[in-house]
């Protein structure tokens, strides 16, 4: 499974069970890479999508309210410890592989995904790197960073909970993204990427594709700038 197949087979999973052209957020999107960068199963994630919505759909008096794909986080998260479970004994295997993430009740906040440990050694760790990244930068990558670093410093030690603080990092990973387009030539990852979605642009909603093709873009970008994501989804 390649890298963008992944995302748009969740995003218009979940998109076509909403029932509605509900746009996923950057919170959705970061908890995808997540997903993807611990290599939970695809088929996995879809089938927790579909038993989320087949269970609401079982209530037809209730009122739909699913606006995010955190709201199947739970049930995807425990159908992957369910498989982590089931591959223990395979291929001489006798361990079940650590999972990142404990899962809260349904009804609990973002707030109380991330403890505040973990919180400060994620501010300090994504700082770091930026003054690093910050050293080879040049103009306006460089005074944007430099904003950035200012601003995470304020933050640290200094914010009401996670949740706010997560909408703080959004808007500061957002103006990143915004200098990385104006300040580093795409005109060869472009297209590079068109040709790797070339199979796949008819298959694909105009939107959908559009948001792939400048997810990756991003990617690369902040891989080849050594710059962090600062959400706390990539803690």
């Amino acid at each position: 499974m390649n890298y963008f197949n992944y995302f748009t087979e969740i995003e218009e999973t979940f998109i076509r069970r909403r029932g509605r052209n509900l746009l996923l957020s950057p919170l959705d999107w970061a908890l995808i890479e997540t997903w993807q960068e611990r290599g939970i199963p695809l088929y996995i994630i879809l089938r927790g999508i579909e038993r989320v919505f087949d269970g609401i759909d079982k209530q037809p008096a209730r009122k739909r309210s699913v606006k995010s794909l955190f709201y199947c986080r739970e049930e995807i998260e425990a159908q992957y410890a369910e498989w982590l479970e089931s591959q223990v004994g395979k291929n001489g295997n006798t361990q079940i592989p650590d999972s990142r993430f404990q899962i809260p009740d349904s009804k609990t906040q973002v707030s109380s995904l991330f403890d505040d440990e973990a919180i400060a050694m994620h501010l300090e760790k994504v700082s770091a790197e930026l003054e690093l990244a910050k050293v080879k930068a040049e103009g306006d990558l460089h005074k944007t960073l430099e904003r950035v670093l200012h601003r995470l410093a304020e933050l640290k030690g200094n914010f009401h909970d996670a949740e706010t603080l997560e909408e703080s990092l959004e808007k500061l990973d957002a103006l990143i993204d915004d200098s990385l387009l104006q300040t580093c030539s795409t005109e060869n990852l472009k297209d590079e990427i068109a040709k790797g979605l070339a199979s796949y642009k008819n298959k694909m909603d105009a939107e959908v594709y559009r948001r792939t093709f400048d997810l990756i873009i991003l990617k690369r970008l902040r891989g080849q700038t050594k710059i962090p994501r600062l959400s706390l989804f990539y803690l």
